[in-house]
């Protein structure tokens, strides 16, 4: 009999009829169950063993015929027996040739049976190729063809894909964790390939569009001050400068809003990156590199910018001017600028911007002075450099600040719709000292945001502000911008709903930047880590609960956590020791020493 799919032989017939399965195993079925392949007898399963049917012939003599089961055992086996009748039920099962049921089979036409067969051939190709590939996977020893097949995987590893047949294949979860390790294992990314940037969204690589030549306008020229774009070491994108003219202080910006017309291409492909993509091993630019060639103070002998001069009264920049400008730009770092701070021209600045810090302080400005370090990854080598506090950089970070004041001020007097950045005030406000109570009242900050509004920036200490000296690497920089020069120039400014449109995804396009530069930095901190296990250094206990503490590692900028002991305390400077790095996980775990 034919029980479902499987062959069973009747061991009784009653008001139900027992058959017995293969296994010994017995079930009481009814008439309908069942379906009668032989008359027998037959006395064990076992027996169903039959030789190769003759297929072909069958399937030749049978054209333009329709036979039961018992005349197609004959043709395929030479007899009707049970084990004939079992094997002929498993051909017409198979499909190829014949179709039908028990009582009535015909042959397949020609066209059917080859498709079928080639379909098949296909298949069998296809798995043999699947298992081949998996082995080659398993084996970490891949083909060209392997990688493409691969890029499902790096889908699940980037956040893209939820789902992958080969992960599955090999019993792992479809997650990123899992699919970076076994990209890693397989060897289709390298052990330390930074995944990041593309997991955070951000795209890559600097625009390709055409950039024209600067338009001939009507300049201020300034080329009679000295100017200083003071930068890290190796900076390569240099885009404002400072001047210092009695007690004025001129802050020259480079001119992007001459070659980057609102609503062109180069616009658009600006709007949609928002901002440079600083990463360890390089930068992409929001824009394509020629302009910052063309345009990035000190580069040439002499740079087209757009200049902010003002003074200050104690309280505000006050007697604003900005005007399209040349000026010759002398290109330097902090640290140089630092062993010249006695100098006249940078004693001069220094007073200026330390009257202005003082200001911001007493408005409730904090100084959140957190260790910072400059990571480069140079031919495959992670370079980590611990940043100092130097006075140079509190001068010039200062002297932006007052150019951000100075161009939102020169916006709200003269009705200029601009971005203005502002951010609310916590619930609790603090002047905190020592890294622990930093980085408590660094969590009470609320995010900034932009606004078309000006709105006080508490963070900064400032009643109004707007990012304006950072055009070649930030988007909302060059809005204020282009709106500016179009007033100065007399020329039509966009209205707010127009900077609106340009501006609305700006806060959540700098979310993705930040969280892959911050990413990023932390990859490339713990692949030193685990490319030097034997590390050892400093940490600061800067938070506490029931189980971990919070640490930082001041040589690294590098904030994780530690397993607490009771003789911990806020503030207090412990000795690590590296213990194990997991970079898909993102983290590092180390171990205190006695």
């Amino acid at each position: 009999m034919l029980y479902k799919i499987h062959p069973a032989i009747v061991a009784s017939v009653a008001d139900k009829i027992e058959i017995q399965l293969a296994g010994g195993k017995s079930k009481r079925v009814r008439d309908k169950d069942v379906t009668l392949l032989h008359p027998g007898p037959l006395s064990s399963l076992g027996a169903l063993h039959t030789s190769e049917p003759a297929i072909e012939e069958a399937w030749e003599l049978l054209e333009g015929e329709e036979v039961g089961l018992s005349d197609l055992a004959e043709i395929l086996f030479g007899e009707f027996s049970p084990a004939a009748a079992w094997g002929t039920w498993e051909v017409l099962q198979d499909g190829l040739y014949f179709e039908g049921g028990p009582q009535a089979i015909r042959r397949r036409g020609a066209d059917a049976v080859h498709a079928e067969r080639a379909a098949r051939e296909e298949k069998q190709r296809a798995e043999q190729e699947w298992a081949a590939f998996l082995e080659r996977v398993e084996a970490a020893r891949l083909e060209d063809e392997d990688r493409k097949r691969l890029a499902e995987v790096e889908r699940v590893a980037l956040g893209v894909s939820a789902h992958s047949r080969i992960l599955g294949s090999f019993d792992l979860p479809e997650t990123p964790d899992a699919a970076h390790r076994f990209l890693v294992r397989c060897g289709y990314w390298s052990a330390h390939h930074n995944p990041w940037p593309l997991r955070a969204g951000v795209q890559l690589g600097a625009p390709e569009i055409g950039v024209p030549d600067l338009p001939e306008e009507p300049r201020r020229d300034l080329t009679h001050l000295e100017a200083w774009a003071i930068d890290d070491i190796g900076n390569q994108d240099p885009d404002d400068a400072i001047s210092i003219e009695g007690e004025r202080l001129w802050v020259h910006v480079a001119d992007v809003a001459a070659l980057v017309r609102p609503g062109g291409h180069m616009d658009l492909a600006a709007r949609e990156r928002s901002a440079n993509l600083y990463l360890p091993e390089r930068i992409h630019a929001m824009l394509p590199e020629a302009v910052t060639h063309r345009l990035g103070l000190g580069l040439a002998e002499r740079s087209p910018a757009l200049s902010f001069g003002f003074g200050f009264d104690g309280s505000a920049v006050t007697d604003i001017e900005v005007v399209p400008s040349w000026v010759m730009v002398q290109r330097t770092s902090y640290d140089e600028i630092d062993a010249r701070m006695h100098e006249p021209a940078f004693a001069a600045i220094s007073r200026v911007t330390d009257a202005y810090r003082a200001a911001r302080v007493a408005r409730g400005a904090a100084r959140i002075d957190l260790p910072e370090v400059s990571i480069r990854v140079i031919d495959g080598e992670v370079e980590i450099r611990p940043l100092p506090k130097l006075a140079s950089r509190d001068m010039v970070t200062d002297a932006m600040l007052m150019a951000g004041e100075a161009a939102a001020r020169f916006a709200a007097a003269n009705g200029i719709v601009i971005p203005y950045a502002m951010q609310p005030r916590p619930d609790e406000v603090r002047q905190p000292q020592g890294m622990a109570e930093m980085v408590a009242y660094r969590r009470l900050f609320k995010p900034s945001r932009a606004s078309l509004e000006p709105e006080p920036h508490f963070g900064l200490g400032l009643d109004i502000y707007a990012r304006a000296t950072s055009p070649l690497r930030r988007y909302a920089d060059l809005v204020v911008h282009q709106q500016l020069r179009a007033f100065v120039l007399d020329r039509p400014t966009l209205n707010a709903d127009e900077v609106l449109q340009r501006t609305a995804g700006l806060d959540s396009a700098g979310a993705a930047i930040r969280r892959a530069e911050r990413q990023s930095n932390l990859h490339w901190k713990l692949v030193h880590l685990s490319r030097n296990p034997a590390w050892q250094g400093e940490a600061v206990v800067v938070g506490l609960d029931e189980r971990r503490a919070m640490i930082i590692v001041p040589e690294l900028a590098l904030e994780t956590g530690i397993r607490v002991s009771p003789d911990f305390s806020l503030g207090q400077t412990l000795r690590i020791a590296v213990r194990e790095v997991d970079l898909p996980a993102q983290s590092a775990y180390f171990r205190v020493l006695d």
